[in-house]
């Protein structure tokens, strides 16, 4: 399969394509018009020796140096080679790929002056699968994810690190291996163009906002099945309740848990076991769409944000003008990253209380301590809970905003920064936390329908529920436990629960 760009805007699904599915990617005719274009203005101020920021001169504190046109090759390289000082550990290779491809949307627009060769090897690296190394830590999140992008750039020079059919090499060998012919120098602005932009922030918030609205109908698996286990009363989903607050995520919520739980046997109307529920149960369609609204707006502004101009300087070449701003500044997307971040907290954070009235005798109407037969000996899901507890704890702390600090940094010309890729980072390592507490509530939650002996359970709970008991055993005695949640999380991260709830009771609404 092939994804054409430059004549449409990319979408979150375009990303993913690209990213995880092999999808390869060509650049369209009209953007080459526009690439060639730019480029010929850059060539012309480089000519005429007009002074210009990072075409003619140096970067940052050195935007007042003058750089000769002998020289401005060897300040694209050095640009590169001295911005490569990212630490950490690897980002993963999908994100690294939608960096790769986000950079060659950003500059196929016609306003980075880039030459086309440059712009073929980045998409050729792309599509032979050669991954540059790029270490995940290391950016302010303004003037660009400087220190990042250049480690993708060393790989176009033959330097610094790549992945290519799974294995580690130096740039130089993957690219050989891949018969890729490296770029020897960059010319006037090249270096600039390739790491002034916010790439990798987007990358990161793209894939972890995609895998937050799979995970989000998990959640809506997840509390349905806690329904049925604690004979939950469905009267609070009424859709009546939902329309007269107007909340579109609310609304999607309790359609998606009344279609879920069609036809189930075990859940009650108010007044018929108790009057009310608590809030993890009867507060669900608020506290989950309050999510799901956060992450559509998030959605939202990473499309923007994937298919923006981030480049400085920029070059509009139907004026012959080149104009310094701050478009590669992070801001823009650091808060709904941050955003992001306390949206997947809070679904952790109700999914833990289900899980908690689950194994808890005093909340859980009838069901045994900790969810086991012959308890004392057995210990049940007693850890489980703790083990959940322990993770939303930790999401607490992460989901602390980044974008609320600045340091100023190149002394002090660029004196405010974004920590926008800190957010993203963070809301990422939020999601992995939240999947976890997600598979737990639902392995739990099959436990207490086993136990309660439920005669029918929902159209939708049904699927979930023998798609679970067909890797985990019912649980009679104490065993191992982390393996049977691993293996839940693993039906969670394939997305299988979801596609098998889905073809029995149709879409479910974020």
């Amino acid at each position: 399969m092939e994804l054409l760009i430059g004549n449409k805007k990319l979408t979150l699904e375009d990303l993913i394509n690209v990213t995880r599915n092999g999808y390869e990617v060509k650049i369209s005719e009209e953007a080459k018009e526009k690439v060639a274009i730019a480029r010929k203005l850059v060539d012309d101020y480089v000519e005429e020796g007009k002074i210009s920021y990072g075409i003619t001169t140096g970067f940052g504190k050195f935007s007042d140096s003058i750089i000769s046109k002998e020289e401005t090759a060897t300040l694209q390289r050095n640009l590169i080679i001295s911005h490569a000082c990212g630490v950490g550990n690897p980002l993963p290779i999908d994100q690294v790929r939608g960096i790769m491809l986000l950079r060659v949307n950003n500059l196929i627009q016609g306003h980075s002056g880039i030459r086309q060769k440059v712009l073929d090897l980045l998409v050729e690296m792309i599509n032979k699968g050669v991954t540059p190394y790029i270490p995940e830590k290391g950016s302010l999140g303004a003037s660009g994810d400087l220190a990042p992008l250049s480690h993708m750039v060393l790989v176009m020079l033959g330097l610094g690190k790549a992945y290519y059919k799974g294995e580690l090499y130096t740039g130089e060998e993957a690219l050989k291996k891949a018969k890729i012919k490296s770029i020897k120098s960059l010319s006037s602005k090249e270096g600039l163009a390739l790491i002034n932009g916010t790439q990798v922030m987007t990358s990161v918030g793209a894939h972890t906002v995609y895998d937050a609205i799979n995970l989000m109908k998990h959640l809506d698996v997840a509390a349905s099945l806690s329904m049925e286990a604690l004979n939950g009363i469905i009267c609070a989903f009424d859709p009546r309740i939902q329309e007269v607050r107007g909340h579109l995520g609310q609304i999607n919520t309790a359609k998606n848990v009344n279609k879920i739980l069609k036809n189930s046997t075990s859940i009650t109307k108010q007044g018929e076991l108790r009057v009310q529920d608590p809030y993890a149960l009867r507060c669900t369609p608020q506290v989950h769409g309050a999510s799901k609204d956060a992450l559509n707006y998030i959605r939202d502004k990473v499309e923007i944000e994937m298919n923006a101009v981030t480049d400085n300087p920029i070059i509009f070449p139907t004026e012959s003008e080149v104009l310094s701003g701050g478009n590669f500044h992070g801001q823009p997307m650091a808060l709904p990253f941050d955003f992001l971040g306390i949206a997947l907290a809070e679904m952790a954070n109700i999914s833990e209380r289900r899980l908690e009235r689950l194994v808890n005798p005093s909340l859980n109407n009838g069901l045994p301590a900790f969810l086991v037969e012959n308890g004392g000996v057995n210990s049940g899901f007693m850890i489980v809970q703790y083990s959940a507890a322990s993770l939303v704890s930790e999401n607490k702390v992460l989901a602390h905003p980044a974008s609320v600090d600045s340091i100023p940094s190149s002394a002090n010309q660029e004196d405010h920064v974004s920590m926008g890729t800190i957010a993203a980072r963070k809301a990422n390592e939020i999601l992995g936390n939240v999947r976890k507490v997600i598979a737990m509530e639902i392995l739990a939650a099959c436990q207490g329908i086993d136990l309660r002996d439920v005669k029918r359970l929902g159209k939708g709970t049904n699927e979930a529920h023998t798609l679970v008991r067909e890797i985990v055993e019912y649980y009679d005695k104490d065993r191992v436990m982390y393996i049977d949640i691993e293996k839940v999380e693993e039906l969670i991260k394939t997305n299988k629960i979801v596609e098998k709830v889905e073809e029995n009771v149709g879409k479910l609404k974020i």
